[in-house]
């Protein structure tokens, strides 16, 4: 057995550690520990159990290290992988200070107009090329008292630190925080100053494939891995690394990397930084090897996800649901729903937060004056039918305003396997939907790895082709609305 790579992929509900095994024409994954994330309410905030990830990804990095035994082989390199945006802070000794805020939490928003009174959104746009969100980390930021002395590291960062002790900022994640330059590919240092944040506020950029450091002595002891093992900056945004594993035949794809959130957008060579990308927005977040994503971040799965736990009696956190829900059952019924029905914004903030998701789509659907209809399989249908139509439009505006030309759909992450939702985005859209791998994050994250150690090819074609030939993926021909009333063995 040759050297294996451990990917540590963590998204905003789950977790994984995942071992993989490049050859010639192929790449194997294992998948060796799974772990919960969610969000935690501390004092009326959202925070993340960041000392609860770190204790679940020691225990991911020893059961890789035991696979590896298995294998007669040895962990070469260690990758990770996270959502965007959200950062702790460390001090000057290393320590970190409190738990690091979610996302949803909805300190950010409180801080926009603060933000775009010293630096107004046309200049935040043409600087950074980034889609406006009230989470994004410049927001977050501004609602910090004090930040001398300490230093932001975004959640993949934050892992690499404690494994090794070194602090560095990955580009492609550093790319989300509305301080990085889509031109200049470095930190803004103007922003920065004119925010009064610490000119050294962020560690030092590093590049997917350039090695971080070694694991530190502690460890090492502690996962039963080898001292020797490095830690690799891959595409840390999970996205960027999914990206890398979109098994394309032609550069003319747009991709939907659907899980919690969609991220659905086409691969760039350069930015798009118009006035009419800025109102339209669309961001420009950096990919692998130089390229732009140039995509819309749009509602998920999430909203699915949170309905099937309020249905459950499922409160956020407990993991302990009063009711049993058949998803593939309910999918069965929502595809039996008419079509045409009504559709909500799923890009609204008023669905971010967690919590009885049904009655907030409910009051919007009665807010157009329309009636979902009784029963969980018309709230299903609803989200499903949305979520297509956005993917829809947004792919349809990604194509108009970079010109790049879409003659297929890649869908990947866990929203490749619900059968229904890549059918209504054939439907919707008129195009064919190449579904999987849902495994694209850490597939991404592995392969970057690999070729730094020599293992997997040099450019990002040579590294979808391996994808291609060791993935089955799903093919999805638009088809008229009345197919989807037949039975079928949809799954989530």
């Amino acid at each position: 057995m040759s050297d294996l790579f451990a990917a540590i992929d963590i998204g905003a509900s789950s977790g994984r550690v995942i071992v993989g095994h490049i050859s010639e024409y192929e790449v194997d994954l294992h998948v060796v520990h799974r772990f919960p994330n969610g969000v935690i309410e501390t004092n009326g905030s959202l925070h993340w159990d960041f000392d609860g990830l770190f204790a679940e990804v020691l225990v991911g990095l020893a059961a890789a290290a035991e696979h590896a035994t298995a294998m007669d082989g040895q962990i070469t390199s260690i990758g990770i992988d996270t959502w965007a945006v959200d950062y702790g802070l460390v001090d000057i000794r290393g320590k970190m200070e409190g738990r690091p805020f979610s996302y949803r939490d909805d300190r950010g928003t409180r801080h926009v107009a603060e933000v775009h009174e010293l630096i107004n959104p046309e200049r935040l746009y043409e600087t950074t090329g980034l889609q406006h969100l009230p989470f994004n980390t410049i927001y977050q930021l501004a609602a910090e008292q004090d930040l001398s002395g300490r230093q932001a590291l975004l959640i993949p960062d934050l892992i690499t630190f404690a494994l090794t002790g070194v602090r560095r900022s990955e580009a492609t994640n550093a790319s989300t925080t509305g301080l990085f330059g889509a031109v200049s590919g470095e930190l803004v240092g103007e922003f920065l100053a004119i925010l009064d944040l610490p000119a050294d506020l962020f560690a030092p950029l590093i590049q997917p494939g350039e090695t971080i450091g070694k694991l530190s002595l502690d460890i090492a002891a502690r996962t039963g891995l080898l001292a020797t093992t490095i830690v690799v900056a891959v595409a840390s945004h999970d996205t960027a690394s999914a990206v890398v594993a979109i098994p394309a035949a032609t550069k003319k794809f747009a991709f939907i990397s659907s899980g919690t959130w969609s991220l659905v957008g086409v691969e760039l060579q350069k930015p798009v930084l118009t006035e009419a990308s800025r109102l339209a927005n669309f961001t420009n977040e950096r990919g692998v090897d130089g390229t732009i994503r140039y995509l819309r971040n749009v509602g998920g799965l999430w909203l699915l996800s949170e309905s099937v736990r309020s249905w459950s009696g499922e409160t956020p956190g407990s993991g302990a649901p009063v009711r049993q829900f058949d998803l593939p059952t309910l999918l069965d019924l929502a595809a039996a729903e008419p079509g045409n029905g009504p559709l909500i914004n799923v890009d609204s903030d008023e669905f971010i937060a967690p919590g009885n998701m049904p009655a907030r789509i409910r009051a919007a659907v009665s807010a157009t004056g329309r009636d979902l209809g009784a029963g969980e399989a018309a709230v299903v249908r609803c989200i499903l039918d949305s979520l297509a139509a956005t993917y829809a439009r947004t792919i349809r505006e990604a194509a108009e305003l970079s010109g790049q030309g879409v003659e297929v759909i890649h869908i990947v992450g866990g929203g490749s396997q619900n059968r229904l939702l890549c059918q209504l985005t054939a439907n919707t859209t008129g195009l064919v939907v190449i579904a999987g791998p849902v495994e694209a994050t850490a597939l991404g994250n592995i392969l970057v790895q690999a070729r730094a150690a020599g293992a997997a090819p040099a450019s990002l074609v040579g590294l979808r082709a391996i994808v291609a030939a060791s993935h089955t993926t799903r093919r999805y021909e638009p088809v008229d609305e009345s197919v989807l009333s037949a039975k079928t063995d949809y799954v989530h």
